[in-house]
C-alpha cells in the first residue's frame, strides 16, 4: 500500500490523470489493450477534465476499454448518473475503445446480472482483471456502492450485485469486493476534510471492515491512496 497527499484537490486531480495515463499505457504496451474502472465523485471528476485537457494524445485512447464500478439506479442521462458525469467531463472529448456503462434503467437485479453479462462477455468466464480501477470514499467509509453493513459486502460468487441502501432508502449497482480484488491496480482518490476521519479509521484503525467497507479492498500489493491535504489531516502519520 502506498499513501500519497497533495496539497489541494487540483493537484490530487492532475497526479491521478499522470497515474491514470501511466497505469494504462503500461497495460496497452504489456497486453495490447486497457480495461479501466472509472468512479463518480467529484474529485474522478477533476481528474477527468484533467485528461481530457491535457492527456489527449499522451497514450493510444482507441485501445482503452471503459467501465463502471457502480451506478445509482437512474436512467443515463440523468445529473446523479456517473455515467453522465465521465460522458461530460471525459469520454466526449477522448475517442476510447469502448465504453460499458450500467444499464440502470433497468430494474436493479436486472441492471446487474446484464452487467455482469458483459463483463464476461469482454473477459470470458475467469475473474476479471481490470487495469485500473478508481475508487474514492465516502465520509461513512463507503465505496463504489458497498455501503456499511449491506448486503454486497458479503458476496463471493458475483462480479456485480444490486446493493440495497436503507439510509438512502434505494438500491445501488456495483461491482463485488473479489472483482475489485482482482484488479492489477486500484487507485483511491480522496479530497476533503468530510473524509478525514473515515480515512484515519480505514488506514491506521482497528474497525470491523463491514462498518468501513473501504477496508475490505486489498488487491495484491494493496491499493494506492492519492489524498488531499484536508483528507490526510487526522493521520498519525501523514506524508
Amino acid at each position: 500500500m502506498s499513501v500519497r497527499v497533495y496539497e489541494s484537490p487540483e493537484e490530487l486531480a492532475e497526479a491521478a490523470a499522470r497515474e491514470f495515463v501511466a497505469k494504462a499505457g503500461e497495460a496497452i504496451e504489456e497486453r495490447g489493450r486497457s480495461a479501466v474502472v472509472l468512479a463518480g465523485g467529484s474529485t474522478p471528476k477533476a481528474t477527468y477534465g484533467v485528461l481530457a485537457r491535457d492527456y489527449a494524445g499522451r497514450i493510444d485512447w482507441s485501445k482503452v476499454h471503459v467501465f463502471f464500478g457502480d451506478e445509482r439506479t437512474v436512467p443515463p442521462d440523468h445529473e446523479d448518473s456517473n455515467y453522465r458525469m465521465a460522458r461530460e467531463s471525459l469520454l466526449d472529448h477522448i475517442r476510447v475503445g469502448s465504453v460499458h456503462r450500467i444499464r440502470c434503467e433497468l430494474p436493479p437485479d436486472e441492471a446487474a446480472t446484464a452487467y455482469e453479462e458483459e463483463l464476461r462477455d469482454f473477459f470470458g468466464e475467469e475473474l476479471p482483471r481490470f487495469d485500473l480501477i478508481l475508487l474514492g470514499i465516502g465520509a461513512d467509509g463507503h465505496t463504489a456502492s458497498l455501503f456499511p453493513e449491506t448486503p454486497a459486502l458479503e458476496v463471493a460468487d458475483r462480479w456485480v450485485v444490486s446493493n440495497p441502501v436503507p439510509k438512502l432508502d434505494t438500491n445501488r449497482i456495483t461491482l463485488t469486493v473479489p472483482v475489485i480484488n482482482a484488479a492489477r491496480s486500484v487507485d483511491f482518490l480522496v479530497a476533503g476534510e468530510d473524509k478525514a476521519e473515515a480515512l484515519k479509521e480505514i488506514l491506521e484503525g482497528d474497525a470491523d471492515p463491514r462498518k468501513y467497507p473501504a477496508r475490505l479492498i486489498q488487491p495484491p500489493g494493496g491499493p494506492d491512496w492519492m489524498l488531499d491535504r484536508a483528507a490526510a489531516a487526522a493521520l498519525d502519520e501523514s506524508p
